[in-house]
């Protein structure tokens, strides 16, 4: 009889630090490739400065969004 036991998954913060390591250097391959992805990423630096709330706000409807959608 053959062990049908699943291999182990990667641990969920190895997994995260991953996908996070991953978006930073898209972002950054982005930049260099095309040098207008760079003026706008600048541009909404600037912007946050003035629009910090809209941020907060979205982040807030995130948080509910996958707090209440939960099944419990």
């Amino acid at each position: 009889m053959r062990n049908v036991t699943p291999p182990e998954s990667r641990p969920p913060r190895v997994f995260r630090a991953l996908t996070l390591t991953a978006a930073v250097v898209a972002v950054g391959l982005l930049c260099l490739l095309f040098p207008r992805v760079l003026a706008f990423v600048e541009l909404a630096a600037r912007e946050l400065r003035y629009l910090w709330w809209l941020v907060l706000l979205a982040a807030v409807g995130v948080y509910f969004f996958f707090f209440f959608g939960r099944k419990k």
